[in-house]
């Protein structure tokens, strides 16, 4: 798709430069006015014009220039959307009307491309367009959970409570998705360390006793074993360095690529539930995300179906995405969900128990959002039990490493002492 120059005047008047991808300079100057943006010069790239306003978008970037990212194509952090989900529920849930709810966040979101989407939202509302239909101009932003409950609330006539259940849902999203971020940091890190010391021994400091060790012992057959072979080992590294970052390279490559395929996929997210330590996490978090966005939906007058559906697309794991079709269609031919979570073997009996209950007694949202409130406080213990382990763990294997190298190098110079101290004793 062509790439688009522009500057254009905002809503205040001042002047803000910028690009931004689409199919025509009409479908450009479109996007820009949907935006709240009144521009002044639009060309495409590699035309005269482009360049000129190339230029003055320089000289406007020095005073007081705004680059608005607009278009289908825009994205944000999960992060500003969580905080704009949770204002406007606040808002609407004061009294405000949506309208002016999402005019009011539009003056003060201090976000660029988060400001320019809640204008086109509040243009649109205006213009008489439901509020769901305009999120779906940005399905990188809104995805469909967030456009479907949406949709369920401004049928139920129940937006701010919706709304209130979305922000809910997103902020124990991301405080999970940290809580798993901030326990992987730390052995990620000290693997990094592990790493970077062992190559740097083995590169730098072995090659140098290795000298040492032939100008004072003449052969090398004297070494002690463990120092030969640490020797050998850093010879081979030196000469081999190459091949093995090619290795490294065509590792990780591969990985994508195998990661790519539907069927690679599925091994990869199978046997991640199978890893010890991280496969109990792993395998808590799905269950954990699958309860509570399906909960969330069905809570929010989602139909079940259409709620599966979602939650499958948005289960993270291809494992857990085939026990919700099967999940799915089960449930259309009339039967219970039972069944086939049993069978994907991925959910365990106390979830299986609490589902069959739920729908015995018409509660299955609430038994839902119960087992996830349950898991995310199973991945919480998980994950600090996991980090509490992995400490002392790493810890000891990074000391086994330089201490097997330290005491390679500091061998043959024991050896050399003892034989000078019984030199000086003769």
């Amino acid at each position: 798709m062509p790439k688009f120059h522009y500057i254009a005047l905002d809503q205040n008047g001042q002047e803000t430069a910028g690009d931004l991808d689409a199919a025509s300079e009409a479908d450009a100057i479109n996007q820009l006015r949907q935006s709240g943006l009144y521009p002044t010069s639009v060309a495409a790239e590699g035309q005269g014009q482009a360049a000129a306003i190339k230029k003055r978008a320089k000289t406007t970037t020095k005073g007081k220039a705004k680059v608005v990212k607009v278009g289908a194509n825009a994205k944000v952090k999960s992060k500003s959307l969580m905080i704009f989900t949770r204002q406007l529920a606040t808002l609407i849930d004061s009294g405000l009307p949506l309208l002016r709810g999402l005019t009011v966040l539009g003056r003060q979101e201090p976000n660029l491309v988060m400001k320019g989407t809640i204008n086109t939202l509040a243009d649109n509302v205006q213009t008489g367009s439901t509020f769901s239909e305009s999120l779906q101009q940005y399905p990188r932003i809104f995805n469909k959970l967030y456009i479907n409950m949406v949709k369920a609330g401004e049928l139920g006539g129940v937006l701010e409570l919706v709304l209130n259940r979305l922000a809910e849902y997103q902020e124990k999203a991301q405080k999970l998705k940290n809580k798993i971020v901030a326990a992987m940091v730390y052995p990620i890190i000290v693997m990094c360390i592990a790493a970077a010391i062992m190559v740097f021994l083995m590169m730098v400091i072995v090659p140098r006793f290795e000298t040492i060790f032939e100008d004072m012992l003449g052969s090398k057959d004297k070494l002690p074993e463990l120092t030969k072979w640490v020797i050998g080992f850093s010879r081979n590294m030196f000469e081999y360095k190459w091949y093995l970052l090619g290795g490294l390279v065509g590792s990780i490559l591969g990985w994508r690529a195998l990661a790519a395929t539907k069927g690679g996929r599925r091994w990869i997210d199978r046997n991640k539930l199978k890893l010890p330590l991280f496969g109990d996490v792993q395998r808590k978090t799905a269950i954990s995300r699958f309860t509570r966005t399906l909960g969330t939906l069905v809570t929010s007058g989602v139909p079940i179906l259409q709620a599966l559906n979602i939650t499958r697309d948005t289960a993270g794991n291809t494992i857990v995405s085939d026990a919700i079709t099967k999940v799915h269609d089960a449930v259309k031919e009339g039967e219970s969900m039972v069944a086939p979570l049993e069978s994907s073997g991925v959910f365990p009996p106390m979830v299986i128990s609490m589902v069959d209950v739920g729908e015995e007694t018409g509660q299955l949202p609430e038994m839902l959002l119960k087992i996830a409130d349950v898991y995310e406080d199973e991945v919480d213990n998980s994950v600090s039990a996991l980090t509490s382990m992995l400490e002392p763990l790493m810890i000891v294997v990074l000391a086994l490493v330089v201490g097997v190298i330290v005491m390679a190098l500091f061998l043959p110079l024991i050896d050399v002492i003892k034989n000078l101290s019984g030199g000086a004793g003769g």
